[in-house]
This record gives structure tokens, C-alpha cells and sequence, in this order.
């Protein structure tokens, strides 16, 4: 007995020439019944799958030693198995007989030393995850891509360095990990994988982004990190659902344009080669709450960054920037500013080590002694007419009406701000811009818009928040290229669902921390919406769990609740 366990174990035979090689441990009958009875077998680390193929079409051993079942060992009544694991058993192989198995809804063989996988997986029709990850792959079976129901396909960390151009096949993807690979392009048919949610690329050999990437229109997650980019295709910038972009440790020498990416939340583009922040660019990036620029060439951060009103984590470490915006420190959401590393000169280090909170406040202290010296002309902005180069722009802070001739400016301005003012009534000359597109009027007294702004035919965003509005501008539903209403932070009472209806394009509404005492459920019919922001009103439904679910979920639980 004890020869026999030390075989078993591996230990050495009778002499030399005599010993045998030790067969892998069989798998315990318990965990057969188990998994019989389950349908789900868990066979990481601890055994080999050599009598696993036939579990649903063989008798069991205990059927030929024991003739009266109990209710829990009526192997006839066996569930098929749907979930295998076999996991880091150094398996340098997949058996054909994998196609016994054909209602498998989970196959994983992570961590194991597989060079090629058997043509048998393209029977596997039920097939919804493919754990290959942390193997020796070099290719894939053209099978593979047959399986009409496969959702998530991990094959990350092995030696692929090509894929198929049948993978556009998978129409049922959602999650594809093809990271830490020695991947140098990405087939063009990857256009087609309309159901991709989460896409990770990271840790190849791509010099570029096939623009076809923009056809996936559900894709939330995309992750290029650590590659040889330069540019990203302008063509990404249409992937609407886009959420996070990881972009860390490329050849990238600017940010890319994001005009379409309205719910892009997280974007992370460290370790780069980029040198200048696009104003242009950070206004496209409305719903932004995670910006990662540390280890860049950044030598100056623009004041149009304080468009990022929803930015909670900005990290800017390591780069060459001199000088900060006071303005950064009106930016109400954020949590977490890093800057060390930067050669700033008017800020002292002490003030740095007091953490982000102290260091916000000292710059908003800033903001009102700021102003050009007695020898210093002011800066030349969006402000400045043609005729007055020489007025005072920081003059404005101090304003209750805007009286400016901008009748100069109709036929050139396309933005602009006039925000953190005490501006309580806007000039008409305002609405003679028929070129304008952004129009930022946060953080002043307003109480009303004149109705002469129904000219501003072009308009397609206006930040509105932190005003003294008590109802919705009526103006605004005439307005049809609104995209983005920014309402946040006012004493709104009530909005007219069916005039919203109507602004076929609008696709953000932001009516935080108003006075909504209701939400009409017709709203539910705004299907054009992407982001609609209710939270911090007095409303008692929807529900703060229905809020938090996200537009899609607060637009449906309204439509159930339309009287039929």
C-alpha cells in the first residue's frame, strides 16, 4: 500500500529502470456526483480531465456496486455538464472528446501550458465563455469562430501574434481579452463585433487603431495600453457608448478629439509623449470624471479645463507645468488633484503636501486678486472686441449687465463663456451670434433668457448651472440643435415632457439639485437621451435605486408609468 501511494505520488519505483511514471490522480468520485447532480465541475489544480469527456454518457462506478439508489444517486437523472474548470493543471493539451460535452456554457483552462486547441471546440454551440487565458497559444482553430452564442472570450497572456480575420464572426461578443499578446494589427473585420462592450488590447506591438473600431457601437471599454501608438483615428471619436479609454504608455504626442464621446467618464493617457492640452478638445468631454496625464510633456493647462465640471480625479504628476489656472480651483467635484513632479513657481510646496481640498481653496482665493499689472495689457480672449483691445477683461467678473457691443463679433464667434459673473440679465446683442455653438453661463444670478435667443439656430450646448432659475427657459425647447442642457444647481420646478420630445437631437439633460417635486412620466418617451440627471431633487419617485441603474433603467421605469 505504501509502494502504491508513493507512486501515486510520484515518488520512485522499485529501482533504477524499474520506476513508473505517475499518472495523474483520477478524479474523486464525490465530486463527480456532485457535478452530476450541478452540472458544474471545478477541477483547478488538483486533478486531470481524462475521465471528465464522458461523465454524461458512461454508467457510473457506484451503478455496478450498488443496486439500490436513494433519491440523490439516481445517476440516470444526471443534469449535463454547462461549467468546467480546469485551471492550472499544466495541461499541454485539449482533448477532442471536449465535444461529449456539447452543453457547456463555460469552458475554462486558464494557466496551463496549451500550445493549440482542438478543432472539437467548434461543436460546442451552447459555448458563452472561453477561459484560454495564461497559455502558449500561437493560433486559434478556424472552428473556434463558429460558435454562434459566445459572449466573453479570454485570451489574454499568450504568444498570439496575428488573429484571424474570421473573428468578426463572434456577432454574440461582448467581452474580448486579447492583452499581453505580440499582436502588430487588429483584422479589419473586428467591425463588425457590433455587441463588444469591453475590448482589451493592451500589451502588443500595434503602431496603429484600425478606424473600423468605430463601428462598435456598443464598445464601453477600450483598452490600448502600453503600445507603440501615435495617433488614434478621428473616427473613434464617434463611438458614443465609449465610457473608459486607456491610452497609458504609448507614442502619443496630443490627445485625440472626442465631439461625440458625451459618456466618457474615465480618460487615462500617462506616459505619453503629449506636450499641449487642446482647449477644443476638453470641451467635448462633458461627462469626464477621471483624467490621467501624469508623465506627459505638459507645459501649460488651459483655463477652459474648469469645463470639466464633473471631474473628480485629475492627475497631472510629472510634467513641465509652470503655472496653474486659478480657476481649477472651481471645479466642485474634485476629490483628488495630483501635481508633484511639475516645476510650479507660484505655488508654494508646503501648500502642495496639504492635500487637494486646501490646495482647491487657495486658488478659488486666488481667483478675485488675479489681474494684469499696471504695465500689462490683459490677454487677448473670445471678449475682446476688434475696437477695444485695450478693455480690461478682468472688469467682468464685477458685472451685472452685460452691455458689450458684440454685434462685431456675429460673424466669427462660435463659443463663449461668461461664466462665475454676477451677470443677471444677458444684452440682446448676445443673440445676434448666429454662429455660436457653446454658450457658458454657469455660476451668475440669471432668472430668465430673453426670447430673442430662439436666432441661435446653431446652438448645441449651454451650461446654464447654478443660477437663480425657477422654471425651465421656454426658449430653450425652440432651439432645434440643442444637444447638451446643463440646468444643474438652479430652483427648477417642473419641465414639459412633450416639448422635450420634440428636441429630436438633445442627448443630455442635467436637472440636478433642482425643485422637482414630480417627474412627469411622458418623459420616458425622450428615447433620444443618453444621460439624464435627476438626482438631488424632491421628487419621491423614481427611486434613488432606479436613479442609480442610469438613464437607460429611469427612462423605461417612466414609460411603464404613462396611464394606457
Amino acid at each position: 500500500m505504501a509502494a502504491a501511494r508513493r507512486a501515486r505520488a510520484g515518488g520512485g519505483g522499485a529501482g533504477p529502470g524499474f520506476g513508473k511514471v505517475a499518472e495523474p490522480p483520477p478524479v474523486p468520485q464525490g465530486l463527480l456526483r456532485l457535478a452530476r447532480r450541478s452540472g458544474q465541475l471545478n477541477l483547478a489544480g488538483r486533478a486531470s480531465p481524462t475521465h471528465v469527456w464522458r461523465i454524461n454518457l458512461d454508467t457510473p462506478e457506484e451503478a455496478q456496486q450498488n443496486l439500490s439508489f436513494g433519491a440523490a444517486d439516481r445517476w440516470w437523472e444526471q443534469t449535463d455538464l454547462t461549467k468546467l474548470i480546469l485551471a492550472s493543471n499544466k495541461l499541454e493539451s485539449l482533448s477532442e472528446d471536449v465535444q461529449l460535452l456539447p452543453a457547456l456554457t463555460m469552458l475554462d483552462v486558464h494557466d496551463n501550458q496549451l500550445t493549440s486547441l482542438p478543432s472539437a471546440l467548434g461543436q460546442l454551440e451552447n459555448l458563452q465563455k472561453l477561459d484560454v487565458s495564461h497559455n502558449k497559444l500561437r493560433s486559434l482553430p478556424e472552428e473556434l469562430l463558429q460558435l454562434p452564442r459566445l459572449r466573453s472570450l479570454l485570451m489574454q497572456h499568450n504568444e498570439l501574434s496575428l488573429l484571424p480575420e474570421g473573428l468578426g464572426q463572434l456577432l454574440t461578443l461582448e467581452e474580448l481579452d486579447v492583452s499581453n499578446n505580440h499582436l502588430t494589427a487588429i483584422p479589419a473585420s473586428f467591425a463588425l463585433l457590433v455587441n463588444l462592450v469591453r475590448l482589451n488590447l493592451a500589451c502588443n506591438q500595434l503602431k496603429e487603431l484600425p478606424a473600423d473600431l468605430s463601428a462598435m457601437k456598443s464598445l464601453r471599454q477600450l483598452d490600448c495600453t502600453k503600445n507603440y501608438l501615435e495617433t488614434v483615428p478621428s473616427k473613434l471619436a464617434t463611438m458614443a457608448s465609449l465610457e473608459q479609454l486607456y491610452l497609458r504608455k504609448n507614442k502619443l504626442r496630443s490627445l485625440p478629439e472626442f465631439p461625440s464621446c458625451k459618456l466618457l467618464k474615465e480618460l487615462h493617457a500617462g506616459e505619453n509623449q503629449i506636450e499641449i492640452l487642446n482647449a477644443e478638445n476638453l470641451k467635448q468631454l462633458s461627462s469626464l470624471c477621471v483624467l490621467e496625464l501624469r508623465d506627459n510633456k505638459i507645459k501649460t493647462v488651459p483655463e477652459e479645463i474648469t469645463v470639466l465640471q464633473k471631474l473628480e480625479r485629475l492627475d497631472l504628476a510629472n510634467n513641465d507645468i509652470s503655472r496653474l489656472p486659478y480657476t481649477l480651483g472651481n471645479l466642485p467635484q474634485l476629490k483628488f488633484l495630483a501635481l508633484e513632479g511639475n516645476p510650479l513657481r507660484t505655488i508654494r510646496r508646503d501648500l502642495l503636501q496639504k492635500g487637494t481640498q486646501e490646495l482647491l481653496k487657495y486658488l478659488r482665493s486666488k481667483i478675485q486678486d488675479e489681474g494684469p499689472g499696471p504695465n500689462e495689457e490683459p490677454p487677448v480672449t473670445a471678449m475682446t472686441l476688434p475696437s477695444q483691445s485695450k478693455v480690461n477683461i478682468h472688469a467682468i467678473t464685477t458685472l451685472k449687465l452685460l452691455e458689450y457691443r458684440l454685434v462685431e463679433l456675429k460673424d466669427s464667434v462660435c463659443d463663449v463663456s461668461l461664466g462665475f459673473n454676477r451677470i443677471s440679465s444677458l444684452s440682446l446683442e448676445l443673440c445676434t451670434l448666429h454662429k455660436l455653438t457653446h454658450l457658458d453661463l454657469r455660476n451668475n444670478v440669471l432668472t430668465a433668457l430673453p426670447e430673442e435667443m430662439e436666432a441661435l439656430k446653431r446652438l448645441h450646448t449651454i451650461n446654464l448651472a447654478f443660477n437663480r432659475f425657477k422654471v425651465f427657459p421656454s426658449v430653450l425647447y425652440r432651439l432645434p440643435a440643442l444637444e447638451n442642457i446643463l440646468l444643474g444647481n438652479n430652483q427648477v420646478g417642473s419641465i414639459d415632457p412633450l416639448q422635450l420630445k420634440g428636441m429630436e437631437k438633445l442627448g443630455t439633460l442635467d436637472l440636478q439639485n433642482n425643485d422637482l417635486l414630480q417627474v412627469p412620466p411622458e418623459l420616458g418617451n425622450c428615447e433620444n437621451l443618453r444621460s439624464l440627471l435627476l438626482e438631488g431633487n424632491p421628487f419621491r419617485t423614481p427611486r434613488a435605486a432606479i436613479l442609480a441603474k442610469g438613464t437607460a433603467a429611469v427612462l423605461e421605469y417612466l414609460r411603464s408609468r404613462i396611464p394606457t
